[in-house]
Parts: C-alpha cells; structure tokens; sequence
C-alpha cells in the first residue's frame, strides 16, 4: 500500500506538470484522485499506513486542482509540502515565550527581527516566507479558531480577526517574491501567486480541513456505510453488518431511522 500509494500520487503530479498552465483533470483523472481518497475508508478496522507527504500531496490535488480547477503545478507541490512541514509544532511556533512556551507567530515578531538582526531566520526572504505560510496554514486549517472568543484587556471578550492574517500574509508573501533570492530560488512566480490569491488557497485549505484532517468526508462515509450493508444482504456475512455499523456510528445514524441496520445479530440477511 505504501509504495502504491505513492507511486500512484506521482503519477497524478506527473500529469499535472505536464499540462503546466492549463488544467487537464479530466473524468479518469478525477475517478483516481477519489478513488485513492476512498481507500483510506475501505476497511474501517485498519488504520491505513501511507506516506504523509503523498497523503496531503493528494488532498491539495482534489481541493486545489479538481475542485478549483487550478492550473499551477508548483503551487500545488509548494502547499503539500507547507501541509507536511508544518506537522512539526515548530514550524508553527517559531518564537518561544517565558519558560520557553510556544507562542503565536505575529507580524510584530518579524518587525523586530528585521530591526533587531535576524536569529530565528537566516534573511528577509526566508523570514518573510515562513510568515506567509504560517498564516495560509492557520487561517486553511483553523479557520475555527478566530471564532473563538478570547479574554483581552480588562478581562473583556474579543474575537480574533482572520483579515489579520490574511492581509500580512499576502503582505509577507508579496515581500518575499520582491526578495532577490526568490529569483534565485526560482520561486518568484509562485510567492506572488500566493500573495495575489491567498484566498483562494486559504479556502481550498479549508475544505482539506472540514473533510479530511479535522473534520470526515460524511459523504463518502455515508457510501461506505451503504455499500457494507448491501453486501451483509447479498451475502449474509456478518463482518459486512458490523462494518456498516461502525461506518454508521462515524455518522451518528439514529438506530430508529434505519432500524435494519441495528437489528440483533441473528437477523436473517434479506435475498
């Protein structure tokens, strides 16, 4: 399953950068993309293993590039590899508070650095890309965490504003595209399409989340859950019931709503 996997994500890369500037997800292209998606549910007792870096490679494909019709190979490469990167809580927080605590990564952290000397980065380019990243992933993935209500000053409530992030991320983004080492690092055109449509792939990130990392495909699911128990009906194997059932309680199906399904073990399989 490993090399499979990861193979057949390549293949999808592959066919998307050679059709650079133009989208080419067509109807078998699409079938694979969920076909491999759908895997990870085929059997709900197992725990798939498969290359990380390959998984969320796949996710950004069906989000960015099925579903959004995006037609930049690098872009998409560039954010499954923010996705990978940032599984490590340090790329998340790079500054470190008293007792050495994480904490948040704000715009002010890089204002210092640029005038006090950079430590924690190696130069403006790096520095200002790192913060465009950090911001893309909080607002993609925790786009519920600025829902939250906070205390601020005086021990009043206040709602965090994502148009913080968004507005310095483009910044940052932009800043480092104008950097002389993009060019160098030949990421020029991909920095300033992640500044000009930050929105954009900050909402293709939230379907990642809501669907896949933070949330499930219910959808999907709900297939899974239908397709198990019509085959405990063709067969009358019990394995297939108990699937269903486990794919059921993912959707919190209410037993008396399909009442067929929860029925005692010795239920005979309908034919």
């Amino acid at each position: 399953m490993l090399s499979s996997f990861a193979q057949a994500v390549e293949e999808l890369e592959a066919h998307i950068r050679r059709h650079q500037g133009r989208n080419a997800a067509d109807w078998a292209f699409r079938r694979r993309v969920d076909q491999l998606i759908s895997s990870f549910y085929d059997d709900i007792d197992i725990i798939v293993q498969v290359p990380l870096r390959s998984l969320f490679h796949l996710l950004v494909i069906k989000a960015l590039y099925v579903d959004r019709a995006s037609t930049d190979a690098e872009v998409i490469q560039y954010l499954g590899d923010m996705l990978t990167r940032y599984l490590y809580s340090r790329e998340l927080f790079p500054f470190l508070g008293p007792r050495g605590r994480p904490r948040p990564f704000y715009f002010s952290h890089l204002l210092e650095e640029m005038e006090q000397g950079f430590r924690r980065f190696q130069n403006l380019f790096e520095a200002c890309r790192r913060y465009g990243d950090h911001a893309l992933f909080l607002t993609g993935i925790f786009p519920q965490s600025f829902r939250r209500r906070r205390p601020g000053r005086l021990g009043l409530p206040w709602t965090i504003d994502p148009s913080y992030y968004i507005t310095t991320g483009k910044a940052c983004y932009r800043m480092a595209a104008e950097h002389q080492l993009a060019e160098v690092t030949q990421m020029r055109p991909v920095l300033q399409k992640l500044s000009r449509h930050f929105e954009v792939y900050m909402a293709a990130l939230n379907d990642i989340s809501d669907r896949y990392i933070m949330g499930l495909d219910l959808n999907l699911i709900a297939d899974k859950m239908l397709d198990a128990f019509n085959q405990w009906r063709r067969t009358g194997q019990e394995r297939y019931l108990e699937q269903a059932r486990r794919y059921a309680a993912l959707l919190k199906v209410d037993p008396s709503r399909f009442p067929a399904l929860f029925q005692g073990r010795h239920f005979r399989a309908l034919n």
